[in-house]
């Protein structure tokens, strides 16, 4: 989700810049800088921010030159008055002398520049060139974070592949087999049995049934061969599929514990601990994609 687009235009009123800014996120959090006069456009923003995204930390900058603003200090009389008058309620009150001029118009509202007090009319007709140009900044945008969602999609397709080679070596590992585990019990009872007279080979073949049964990983393969065909369904179809990919590596990660938990083979173990391992890196690529 990560991406940068940048717009410039103008018309005989004013030069405007846009940018935007694209980092991951789970969700979609928005942070705006527009310039003073320009606040009433916020609503209109988000709003077409949310239509087009669903995720990810978006900064909108909007940059605005007015061709008819003035640099030159002038006093809103409306605020000075304001301000005088409340000075002389306030030293009725305290018997205090009254501030210096200079102090005065530091107050915020008393000293404005030609730009603030420009026609509200003439602000309001930037309104619609302004908004015709942040709808093409989210297009380019959502092109720019296209391109890095397809290859993300190649990355995770491949991670895919590597689960499902992984899941079938587990599926096909002789160790699992009722009379591997025979031999395995056979093997760490024996130190225990030198003395002793043997076992019942009956016994020791039903003990056996017992733990292969105990320790069947078929259910556990079978859902991760369901999460992994689901996560290509998302991956070749269309729209969001970000918090969903999220839910099924949490599947990944469930039925991975499960099978590292009840391998009773080294070979399993590490093919659980190697999936682990993909299914992290799986993850962290799932947090860039919308």
């Amino acid at each position: 989700m990560t991406g940068f687009a940048r717009l410039e235009g103008f018309n005989e009123i004013a030069n405007w810049t846009w940018e935007i800014r694209s980092l991951n996120g789970k969700g979609l959090d928005l942070r705006l800088r527009i310039p003073p006069g320009n606040d009433h456009l916020q609503p209109q923003i988000r709003k077409l921010t949310a239509s087009h995204f669903k995720r990810g930390n978006l900064q909108i900058t909007l940059l605005v030159d007015r061709h008819d603003a003035q640099s030159l200090p002038v006093v809103n009389q409306s605020a000075l008055e304001a301000v005088m008058a409340a000075i002389t309620s306030i030293q009725s009150k305290l018997d205090c002398p009254p501030p210096a001029a200079e102090h005065i118009l530091r107050i915020k509202g008393v000293m404005e520049t030609g730009e603030a007090r420009n026609n509200v009319e003439v602000t309001n007709s930037l309104n619609d060139p302004l908004i015709q140009d942040f709808v093409k900044l989210l297009e380019e945008l959502d092109v720019s974070r296209s391109k890095e969602g397809q290859d993300i999609c190649s990355f995770l397709n491949e991670q895919l592949s590597q689960l499902e080679h992984l899941t079938q070596s587990i599926k096909d590992d002789p160790s699992r087999s009722a009379d591997q585990i025979k031999q395995r019990l056979v093997a760490q009872l024996a130190p225990l049995l030198e003395n002793g007279n043997g076992l019942d080979p009956d016994r020791l073949h039903q003990e056996a049934v017992i733990l292969a049964t105990r320790a069947d990983l078929a259910e556990e393969l079978d859902r991760l061969k369901i999460h992994v065909g689901a996560a290509r369904q998302l991956l070749a179809g269309d729209g969001p599929v970000g918090r969903k990919l999220d839910f099924i590596c949490q599947e990944f990660n469930r039925e991975c514990n499960t099978i590292c938990s009840k391998s009773n083979a080294v070979a399993v173990t590490n093919a659980g601990l190697d999936m682990k391992v993909v299914i992290d890196q799986f993850r962290e690529q799932v947090q860039n994609l919308e």
